[in-house]
């Protein structure tokens, strides 16, 4: 969806690290501790499985476990540095979302990197140590400065927050607040 609207918009698209859960142990939690949070299986489920469908979008997280996503936040940030954060954002997504794929498991992180061309070298020292924390530890603290607490966040125009996944219909009418207008249907 943020890429049909930033064709819509004709606005340029940046993914910006955004630890959302640091708390969580590097292994993550529990999918059931997670339920629990948010009212039971059955009611978080279906919410997500709804949200989903509405853009034709498969839910299929890891079953068993949240990852903690700090070390592929630093991989990610790597991936930036090296010209191919775009293709690495989007393969992790993938594997998360629609895989079932624990990407806060290293190995995991080192397949995926290796798909798409990081070089292995440069992957295990990020893995090894805390490179990129700070810029995440930064990021993360500009965003919740701006009043952005979840994931998606997203920024127009630097001048109006939107938090979440929302339809089409919710950013043209943040738009319009702005005061701007689509250039492509």
């Amino acid at each position: 969806m943020a890429e049909a609207v930033a064709r819509r918009y004709g606005a340029e698209l940046i993914w910006l690290p955004f630890d959302l859960h640091p708390e969580y142990p590097r292994e993550g939690i529990s999918r059931a501790a997670l339920h629990a949070k948010y009212g039971g299986e059955t009611a978080y489920v279906q919410r997500m499985l709804d949200a989903f469908a509405r853009y034709d979008l498969h839910y299929a997280p890891p079953p068993e476990v949240v990852p903690n996503t700090r070390q592929a936040l630093q991989v990610t940030e790597l991936a930036r540095d090296l010209g191919q954060h775009r293709v690495f954002h989007d393969r992790l997504m993938d594997a998360y979302w629609a895989e079932e794929t624990n990407v806060g498991d290293p190995d995991v992180l080192r397949t995926l990197a290796a798909e798409v061309g990081l070089d292995a070298e440069q992957v295990e020292d990020v893995l090894a140590g805390d490179r990129y924390v700070d810029r995440i530890t930064a990021s993360t603290q500009q965003a919740h400065s701006l009043g952005i607490t979840g994931i998606p966040g997203f920024l127009l125009d630097r001048r109006l927050v939107l938090t979440g996944a929302h339809p089409l219909d919710v950013f043209d009418q943040a738009f319009a607040q702005l005061g701007l207008e689509p250039v492509a249907e």
